[in-house]
């Protein structure tokens, strides 16, 4: 199998080690293509050595190019989510498949562009969902689908973004709606997709109301950092802001961005107390899906901690799951969550007691999701998956439909938004519900 890569940036490299390393035995990378000749230039002196004239690169205007001499079978698109649906769309047309990184785009104009060429063509798109492969949350799907907790009428469920973390977004070309969807999109698209895959169902409703409420310029001043400049590196008053992010000393984002900004002035580090930001950084969802359960949402990314937690109503129990993964920030330094303590998954079927269960766990980041997702995408002999973690267009379209939906209720001050409707209101009349596998498994 022969895969292209678009977007050289921070993410990319685990695709790239993928093809090349884990599972270079019948797989292939024949091109990079990026708008930054220096990180194509540094990505492609980490591919493996190879017969020839090494990896061929492209820059961003040459991608029908590479698509036309390489010939791939499958591009991989990590590049910012609001460029998603350009590349996946001319990848399907030119008769690729298409894999992407989350979230599979940001609005429903780019959404309906994927739908329509998907339809048109018939190419696979795959959405690259790693939260289903973590072993702890494919362990909440294998109790929901023994049927332990019987029908699930309502789930709970808080993700909490440190501000090491958090703050991040705010820095990146995500603290700008127009191009990462708001933290409704861009993050909550993996908690969404999580819902959708543990009910089995899809969202019919949404109201939302959120807001930024702490990476504000009355935040800044209040921490006495008025007179803040536009980036991290040269800030007048950096040396007073607990949040600063010194790019020149982290050997991975210096290289990957401040050595390589001169060639398309992207800056990585600039103030997350701007004016300018238009994202939330606090959000609040409630959803009603086909399945007839119901979902409340939190998401906050100036937390003292970094984790979720998450609880099921059952009509036989109740099954509750906590992940603490940064205890906290002292001393500028994050103290990470180490250990069985660190993740809790507890089983209450009434007229029992509560049961601590044993926590599935897994080597590799995210969890021990990502190298479980890896085989699965590129291990040709993986086998059946009883869980069904693999994702298509329609998985990433539901995916995005809740955090659309809810970035247009908070825009309508809280009104209730009718997904049926809103598809219908755009034209989109070629993505179908789907239910997700729900019966009898065991590990």
């Amino acid at each position: 199998m022969k895969y292209a890569i678009v977007g050289t940036g921070s993410r990319h490299g685990m695709f790239r080690d993928a093809v090349t390393r884990d599972f270079a035995d019948g797989n292939e990378l024949v091109g990079l293509c990026d708008i930054n000749d220096k990180r194509l230039a540094l990505s492609a002196g980490r591919v493996p050595p190879r017969e020839g004239n090494g990896i061929a690169t492209y820059l961003a205007h040459e991608f029908a190019t590479m698509l036309d001499e390489q010939k791939p079978d499958t591009v991989i698109c990590t590049v910012p989510d609001y460029l998603h649906h350009d590349y996946a769309v001319a990848a399907m047309r030119a008769g690729c498949d298409v894999m992407t990184e989350k979230p599979m785009t940001i609005d429903l104009a780019k959404l309906k562009a994927i739908l329509d060429a998907q339809a048109e063509t018939g190419r696979k798109v795959a959405v690259t969902f790693n939260y289903r492969y973590t072993p702890a949350r494919t362990q909440l799907k294998d109790i929901l689908m023994s049927g332990a907790i019987g029908e699930v009428t309502a789930v709970n469920f808080s993700w909490f973004l440190d501000r090491e973390h958090g703050a991040d977004y705010f820095r990146r070309w995500h603290r700008y709606k127009n191009q990462s969807g708001g933290l409704l999109v861009h993050k909550s698209t993996h908690h969404f997709d999580l819902v959708n895959w543990w009910l089995g169902g899809t969202p019919t409703s949404v109201t939302a109301r959120g807001r930024r409420a702490f990476y504000t310029p009355e935040t800044a001043a209040a921490r006495g950092l008025s007179g803040h400049g536009p980036r991290c590196l040269d800030c007048p008053v950096g040396d007073r802001c607990d949040l600063r992010l010194d790019l020149a000393h982290h050997a991975k984002l210096k290289e990957l961005f401040l050595d390589a900004e001169d060639a398309d002035g992207y800056l990585r580090d600039r103030c997350l107390f701007d004016e300018d930001i238009t994202i939330e950084d606090t959000m609040q969802v409630q959803a009603s899906y086909d399945t007839g359960a119901t979902l409340n949402y939190t998401l906050s990314a100036y937390s003292p901690w970094e984790g979720l937690e998450i609880k099921f109503y059952g009509t036989k129990g109740e099954l509750t799951h906590r992940h603490v993964e940064v205890h906290g920030i002292f001393a500028g330094k994050r103290d990470k969550a180490e250990g069985s303590e660190s993740m809790t998954t507890t089983l209450y079927i009434a007229g029992e007691k509560p049961r601590q269960l044993e926590v599935w766990s897994g080597a590799g980041d995210h969890g021990g999701a990502d190298p479980v997702m890896l085989a699965h995408l590129f291990d040709a002999d993986i086998g059946e998956d009883k869980y069904g973690r693999s994702s298509s267009h329609i998985d990433g379209a539901w995916s995005i439909l809740t955090g659309i939906a809810a970035n247009a209720s908070i825009a309508k001050g809280g009104e209730t938004v009718h997904i049926d409707r809103m598809l219908a209101d755009h034209g989109i009349d070629n993505l179908p519900r789907k239910r997700w596998v729900t019966g009898p498994a065991t590990r």
